[in-house]
C-alpha cells in the first residue's frame, strides 16, 4: 500500500491518499484544509480518486471535501450521525477565525460495520464514537494499517470536551482497537505522527487505563 501524508490546515490534520502500489485508483481520508495542496498531490500522483472517507466531520477533517469532491468528481463517505454536520459546516466551527467551508451533502452514510471495496482495497468501518458521536475508524485488514481520526494518537488520544465527546465511550472504542486487531497494525492518525498499536500499547499513558 502507497500512503502519502499531507498535514494540512492552521491545527495541522493528516489528510492521507492512499492506493495500492502502482495503482492509478486512489482514496483520500479526511482532506482537511488546504484543497490546493491536495488536488496539486492527487495530479502529481497521477491517480483518480475512487472516493473521499470522513472518519467524523470535525471543521478540521472536512473544510477540503467539497472542492476535492467537486473538482474529481470522487463521492464522499461520512457517518450517518455527523451528516448534517457536514451539509452545514459553518454552523459547526467552535472558535472565530476558522473557515468559512464550504458545505457538502455526503452521497454516503456509514454506521459501522459496513465493508468498503474501494480503489481495490476491502475496507472495515468501525464504529469509534467518544471524540466524537458518530466518528468511524478505517481498517485495511490485509495491510495490516487503520486511518484513526482523532480516536488514537501517537502517545496520546482523542480530545472529549467537544459537542458528543465522552471519555467513557473514547475508552471503550479504544479497547475495540487494541482488543481486536494486531499489534503490527499501522495506524494513520488525525494529527501527530504516524504509529503502531503495538507502540501505543505499550506506551501510551491513555491506554493503561484499560489495562485496569
Amino acid at each position: 500500500m502507497d500512503v502519502r501524508m499531507f498535514t494540512v490546515g492552521p491545527v495541522a490534520e493528516n489528510s492521507y491518499v492512499f492506493r495500492r502500489d502502482g495503482s492509478s485508483d486512489a482514496l483520500i481520508v479526511d482532506p482537511g484544509d488546504e484543497p490546493d495542496k491536495l488536488l496539486s498531490a492527487i495530479e502529481r500522483l497521477g491517480v483518480t480518486l475512487q472516493g473521499i472517507l470522513l472518519t467524523h466531520t470535525h471543521f478540521d477533517h472536512v473544510g477540503a471535501v467539497a472542492p476535492v469532491a467537486r473538482a474529481t468528481g470522487a463521492e464522499v463517505w461520512v457517518p450517518r450521525a455527523e451528516a448534517f454536520v457536514l451539509a452545514d459546516i459553518n454552523s459547526f466551527v467552535p472558535w472565530p477565525g476558522f473557515g468559512p467551508f464550504e458545505p457538502y451533502e455526503a452521497e454516503h452514510t456509514l454506521e459501522g460495520g459496513e465493508r468498503l471495496e474501494l480503489a481495490d482495497f476491502g475496507i472495515d468501518v468501525l464504529f469509534t464514537p467518544g471524540h466524537s458521536p458518530g466518528h468511524v475508524t478505517f481498517s485495511i485488514p490485509d495491510e495490516q494499517a487503520v486511518f484513526s481520526g482523532d480516536v488514537l494518537f501517537q502517545g496520546s488520544v482523542g480530545r472529549t470536551d467537544l459537542p458528543g465527546g465522552d471519555w467513557n465511550t473514547l475508552l471503550q472504542s479504544l479497547r475495540t482497537l487494541v482488543d481486536t486487531l494486531p499489534r503490527e497494525t499501522t495506524v494513520y492518525p488525525g494529527h501527530m505522527g504516524i504509529t503502531s498499536l503495538g507502540a501505543e500499547r505499550a506506551r501510551n499513558p491513555f491506554l493503561a487505563e484499560l489495562a485496569r
